[in-house]
């Protein structure tokens, strides 16, 4: 039915049509009212918040990390300015299209135009700088800067400023980054700072943003939160291509946390030089040597070689570098003075001759007789037999302790281990009981990362092995293998200064350190360097008496006799740790040790040094540590 007119409407049908209109006037403004209310009241605080978004912004300023020094104050890292090229995802130009997929007008240059600008700038291509914003604006919102380029050059910094009309959402910053002036020379000790990680900054949102730099590895990793300080804030008002016309507030940034090492520099640079020199004549490629200060723990040099320059990480690290360094099968990033564990062959007996002395399974004045080779009958065979052979076939005679440690013999040691015939040694019990008293097969706690607590093995845990197929029991060979620091036992470079050093100072086993003290920016002192002992040494001060001398026997006239020390009186245990199956001819490769502390009546270093896959400890460890030795007691230089 059509609509009726005026001129054929009566007077009621007008006034209904009149009453209809009016109540829909009365509905458009009810609604037109009811959507003011919504906007102005219920969501506006949405929408100030996103009008002061695109008007003002927030910008953090990231603070400049603590400084690093050695023991005597030498710097050891420092910030430099860096130019950074970020891109903040709200003031890039829109994507370019309408609501139904059109082509939208573009008055400025395209989005797809800023990042082929920039990428030929940068030279990084474009597609590649695309992917890297929205990655992060997907992850961390509009408003938070993606960083595209650091370390940038100073002309290709300017270029960009003088652009920033057809850049826009395109910031260049100065901001401070790591300088590591000794590079590779400390790097394992020092670490280095690399981006935050999505898991790590899921962690400390409160405290990080996704652009900051985090330590990654060594003390700027355990000290993070002295190094980093605390950020600066500045807000501020801009256009609408997001170009700033005006401060409205700034708070300054707060530098972190200075650090002061235990490390002596120069010790640290003789030492590398020392191993580097000593593993090119073993035809070694890898090694490590730890000094410790025997009275307090502190840490006075820590070498682990290869190394790598922890330069590479100050910025953003090229992927051929960064595969290189994860790649190389010798693992330079590895710290091996920490993170390694090896069988420490003869210079674990220290903790064989303490704990049977301890024990009164020997004294100083007993003799046992090294005929060269122990003989054990098969348990259930008797016409075979096992042989454990000391390393001079020989025999070296009736010897006591102190005889048995300067020359290092094997049978003495596996019969004060685990007992021949009438003789009752130690015992697996035992002796693990005294390994472990020695801080062996537990973290030192050392406040660098990536410890490892080595092995003190035993029945259960052999029992468990997938290795032991036959569930074969502990056996009194693998006590022989232990009493001599072979077999199943393990444990790191660290751990064996610590033994050394408790040896030293007659009992006392301290936690390592590498921090002296925290000071703030101004000097200020905030943490001072404490020792911290871990325990005292089940053992008397006569027993360890005892060891020191035939550690000093070994210097003076045993299997380190090669240190070669003029005016200084030393004491040292070599060690030549065996591994992996024998050759064609029997023979095992080996590893290189020598620990040994000096002067001995009032020991102030701590040394071990080791080589992997060296070979014979006295013929390549001990040269090393002579020279190492010489350089720090300042005597000549001569052949050891």
């Amino acid at each position: 039915m059509g609509l009726i007119s005026p001129e054929e409407g009566t007077l009621e049908s007008r006034k209904g049509r009149f009453l209809a209109l009016r109540a829909l006037i009365v509905l458009a403004f009810v609604v037109l009212v009811a959507q003011l209310w919504l906007l102005q009241v219920v969501q506006g605080a949405v929408y100030r918040n996103q009008a002061d978004l695109n008007r003002l912004r927030v910008y953090s300023a990231r603070a400049p990390r603590g400084i690093v020094y050695d023991r005597r104050g030498t710097l050891l890292v420092r910030n430099v300015p860096s130019f950074t090229v970020s891109i903040l995802p709200a003031d890039l130009p829109k994507s370019g299209k309408n609501n139904d997929g059109s082509k939208a007008p573009q008055a400025g240059p395209s989005r797809a135009q800023v990042f082929s600008r920039l990428g030929n700038l940068l030279h990084r291509p474009a597609a590649e700088i695309q992917k890297a914003v929205e990655e992060g604006q997907a992850q961390n919102g509009l408003y938070e800067p993606v960083t595209i380029g650091t370390n940038v050059d100073r002309d290709t910094a300017f270029l960009i400023e003088e652009q920033n009309s057809v850049l826009p959402g395109v910031v260049v910053d100065i901001e401070p980054v790591r300088q590591y002036v000794d590079g590779a020379l400390l790097s394992h000790i020092i670490g280095y700072v690399a981006r935050i990680s999505p898991q790590e900054l899921e962690k400390e949102r409160e405290s990080y943003s996704a652009s900051d730099r985090v330590g990654k590895t060594g003390v700027e990793l355990t000290y993070e939160k002295e190094l980093r300080g605390s950020k600066g804030k500045k807000q501020v008002e801009v256009d609408a291509q997001g170009r700033e016309v005006r401060l409205l507030y700034q708070m300054a940034p707060r530098p972190g946390n200075n650090l002061t090492l235990t490390i002596d520099l120069e010790l640290q640079r003789q030492i590398t030089r020392a191993l580097e020199e000593g593993m090119r004549g073993a035809n070694s490629k890898a090694g490590a040597v730890v000094a410790l200060d025997p009275q307090s723990g502190q840490v006075l040099a820590m070498v682990s070689l290869p190394s790598y320059d922890n330069n590479l990480f100050s910025g953003d690290i090229s992927k051929e570098d960064y595969q290189r360094l994860t790649k190389d099968p010798m693992r330079p990033l590895f710290n091996r003075a920490v993170g390694a564990a090896y069988p420490p062959g003869s210079t674990f007996k220290m903790v064989t001759a303490s704990a049977g002395l301890q024990d009164r399974v020997v004294k100083k004045d007993t003799v046992i007789t090294c005929n060269g080779v122990l003989v054990i009958p098969h348990k259930y065979d008797p016409t075979s037999n096992y042989k454990f052979w000391c390393y001079v076939r020989s025999g070296h005679g009736p010897l006591t302790i102190v005889d048995a440690i300067a020359y290092s013999c094997d049978v003495f040691f596996y019969t004060v281990g685990g007992g021949f015939e009438d003789f009752v040694g130690l015992g697996l019990n035992r002796l693990g009981k005294y390994a472990s008293d020695f801080g062996l097969g537990a973290f030192t706690g050392i406040d660098l990362p990536g410890e490892s607590p080595g092995l003190v093995p035993n029945e259960k845990w052999k029992l468990a092995q997938p290795f032991n197929i036959y569930q074969e029991p502990w056996l009194t060979g693998d006590t022989y293998n232990m009493s001599i620091g072979q077999g199943y036992l393990l444990m790191s470079v660290l751990q064996m200064a610590n033994v050394t050093a408790a040896v030293a100072n007659a009992g006392t086993l301290y936690k390592p350190q590498v921090v002296y003290q925290v000071s703030d920016s101004e000097g200020k002192i905030i943490r001072p360097f404490a020792p911290q002992k871990i325990r005292t040494l089940p053992i008397t001060k006569a027993n360890l008496e005892i060891v020191r001398e035939g550690m000093t026997a070994a210097v003076s006239r045993g299997t380190a006799s090669g240190l070669g020390l003029t005016g200084v009186t030393a004491a040292g245990k070599t060690g030549t740790a065996e591994y992996g199956a024998p050759d064609a001819q029997g023979a095992h490769r080996a590893h290189a040790w020598f620990a040994a502390f000096a002067p001995v009546e009032n020991p102030r270093i701590a040394l071990v040094v080791f080589v992997e896959d060296g070979g014979n400890g006295a013929k390549v460890a001990v040269p090393i540590a002579s020279r190492i030795l010489k350089y720090y007691f300042g005597l000549p230089e001569g052949p050891p």
